[in-house]
């Protein structure tokens, strides 16, 4: 398969998480992985609110992205895990529904664009496990991380829904794990280990949030892993961002780093902890990298 992509960064990470960024062009290019940038992308948009207010309108804008892909004829690789969602969705209905198609590409043509249904929308995790390999990913690592224990994140919206998304095993999923053994970390089991992050409920209620938050830390914490890894930046900033304000609303003193996937493979592959700018992240990872330092 192809190793050539349009990279969609989506909102979250270019406005609010930059340093993930910078991470994820690391990773790609040290596993030969081509991500163009290309101009004309938008907002995906969001999967959850924006889609049950005006779904047409949800599938329009997505389609938009999908036929500015489809212009360069290049399959759309995807960070952020609500981007994938959005995008794999739209793109799923408009090539199994002709009609609708039909309507949204009048919507399109307003704007001088027309989707096809030519191109694949992916997600980074399918990218690294089915496109790259483990094998070739541990092939890059120069400083393995024996010993780390790591708790992983799938979250939402790439494993589900799964007769559209099509990822992994939704019910026993191993590419996660499968990419963090060939850092040389060793994946840790946990209960709650398919809790949502709780950031589709934030903005209507923060203390259920809250609560979600909690119980899944509770249970990381109980499995003894050095870190949390997501491979979502909401999910990671419901955990980072999120323990920081749960440990002073519910009087707690959780101190998991969580990690984007990225961040861990760069560390493994040689990238100095200050090049990957952990300083942005409200729990700071002293510790883990102390232990990652002396391997």
């Amino acid at each position: 398969m192809s190793r050539n992509y349009a990279l969609f960064l989506g909102c979250t990470i270019p406005n609010r998480l930059p340093h993930l960024e910078v991470a994820t062009r690391l990773i790609l290019k040290s596993l030969d992985v081509n991500a163009k940038d290309l101009p004309g992308f938008s907002c995906c948009p969001d999967p959850v609110g924006f889609s049950a207010l005006d779904r047409f309108t949800w599938i329009v804008l997505a389609s938009r992205n999908l036929a500015v892909a489809e212009e360069q004829g290049l399959d759309i690789l995807t960070l952020c895990s609500g981007c994938f969602e959005t995008l794999k969705t739209a793109n799923y209905v408009l090539k199994h529904d002709g009609e609708y198609k039909n309507k949204v590409n009048e919507a399109l043509a307003k704007v001088g664009k027309e989707y096809k249904g030519s191109v694949e929308v992916r997600h980074l995790l399918q990218v690294l496990y089915e496109d790259v390999g483990p094998k070739k990913i541990e092939s890059t690592v120069k400083k393995p991380l024996t010993g780390i224990k790591v708790a992983v994140h799938y979250g939402c919206h790439v494993l589900r829904p799964s007769e559209i998304v099509q990822v992994d095993d939704p019910f026993n999923p191993t590419y996660f794990e499968g990419i963090v053994k060939a850092t040389g970390a060793t994946p840790v089991d946990y209960e709650k280990k398919f809790l949502c992050c709780g950031v589709g409920v934030r903005s209507v209620d923060e203390a259920t949030t809250n609560r979600m938050i909690e119980e899944k830390l509770r249970y990381v914490r109980l499995s003894g892993a050095d870190l949390l890894c997501v491979i979502c930046p909401f999910c990671l900033i419901q955990y980072d961002i999120g323990q920081f304000q749960i440990n002073k609303a519910l009087c707690t003193d959780y101190n998991i780093p969580v990690f984007y996937y990225p961040q861990l493979l760069a560390l493994a592959q040689g990238v100095s902890a200050d090049e990957l700018n952990f300083k942005f992240q409200r729990i700071k990872p002293d510790a883990v990298l102390e232990k990652i330092e002396k391997l």
